[in-house]
């Protein structure tokens, strides 16, 4: 489903110095799998999903979904790849202000031009799923940072689609929900055959999670337990 190969990507820091975000990353998740990825902040987590969504090319390397080479996509057809076959958890609280919490959990399928009525068909399980159903009305500034991450993994998930990548879903979120989160995440995963790229903290995920990987220094390196408390969500890498 999802193959990465050898990917990429080096940033200049000022001066000599290069910073190695992805220094030769090769993973593959397969459908129904969902792999959690740990490493400190700045380690290169957010890098990679970005440049799997298609948002940013690898310096070297490549994407590969379902066989398709998605960081050789034009613009259009990456915009197309992230609208149809893409679920994206970004960190960033990225709600229409003034628009209800079903509004924005349905907007990808508003910009798949489906009617509102069927697309609050679709999102309101979603929303009741994640503990939302009492929220479907109320407007962003009337949510909690927590519920407002919700909203985003109902938008993500809307769509049924194949590959799910998730930046930190669980950040904002206490104990009781973030294992509720990580269950329907899973649950999803097993349910529609997607695969899920799962960035996180959360010392919670390995327990749900189909295998446990770490980013350190550009590389993929053996998962240890005490790697869930280095450092706190990146947003710059």
């Amino acid at each position: 489903m999802l193959e990465l190969r050898r990917l990429v990507k080096h940033y200049a820091s000022g001066g000599a110095e290069v910073v190695k975000a992805l220094d030769g990353v090769s993973m593959s998740i397969e459908a129904g799998e969902l792999v959690a990825l740990y490493g400190p902040s700045g380690s290169g987590k957010t890098t990679l999903l970005s440049i799997v969504a298609a948002l940013m090319p690898p310096d070297a390397g490549a994407v590969l979904v379902d066989d398709v080479e998605v960081s050789a996509l034009s613009p259009k057809a990456a915009a197309r790849y992230r609208m149809h076959r893409l679920g994206y958890v970004s960190q960033a609280p990225d709600l229409l202000p003034g628009v209800p919490a079903i509004d924005n959990a349905a907007l990808k399928l508003f910009g798949m031009r489906m009617g509102v009525r069927e697309a609050h068909r679709r999102a309101a399980p979603l929303m009741e799923r994640l503990g939302l159903g009492h929220r479907l009305h109320h407007r962003p500034d009337q949510l909690s940072a927590g519920e407002r991450q919700r909203v985003l993994i109902a938008r993500a998930l809307s769509t049924g689609p194949g590959l799910v990548l998730a930046d930190e879903p669980t950040g904002s979120l206490d104990t009781k929900r973030s294992r509720e989160v990580l269950a329907l995440l899973t649950e999803v995963c097993r349910e529609r055959e997607a695969a899920m790229l799962l960035v996180t903290h959360d010392p919670q995920a390995a327990a749900f999670a189909s295998r446990v990987h770490a980013l350190v220094d550009g590389s993929i390196v053996a998962y240890e337990p005490d790697m869930t408390a280095l450092g706190a969500p990146e947003s710059s890498l």
